[in-house]
């Protein structure tokens, strides 16, 4: 049974929210990788920092840099369900075409696929 006008409003609305969150979060840690910790605590004195500290330094910044990536891929996807509302395809499967259940779109709700067809999926990606 395919969607209603209030459950897909419910869910654009849902998804413009997720979507608002994951810019300021992106923003917020690019900010955080590009300031280092000597400048953000505002020492700038010609003390050298011990590599330890450069090593610690460059761990956090990857690893800032890493959830971006991945917060960028939830933000792509979310763009791309935000555009199925358009063309009228949001909330049916990509694969068997058959209407993605609502339990599954209030835990993921840019899914693209069901969740039997999400599982074939996963376990093709694994052999």
């Amino acid at each position: 049974m395919a969607l209603n006008k209030e459950q897909l409003k419910y869910f654009r609305q849902l998804l413009i929210a997720e979507r608002e969150k994951l810019v300021g979060e992106i923003r917020s840690r690019a900010h955080d990788a590009s300031t280092s910790p000597r400048d953000a605590s505002g020492d700038l004195s010609s003390y050298t920092i011990h590599m330890a500290d450069m090593a610690a330094d460059t761990y956090d910044r990857e690893l800032s840099m890493n959830m971006i990536s991945s917060e960028q891929e939830v933000l792509y996807q979310i763009d791309d369900a935000l555009k199925r509302f358009d063309d009228g395809s949001y909330g049916i499967c990509q694969q068997c075409n058959q209407t993605i259940s609502l339990s599954r779109l209030k835990a993921v709700p840019q899914a693209l696929f069901c969740i039997d067809c999400q599982r074939v999926k996963e376990h093709k990606g694994k052999r």
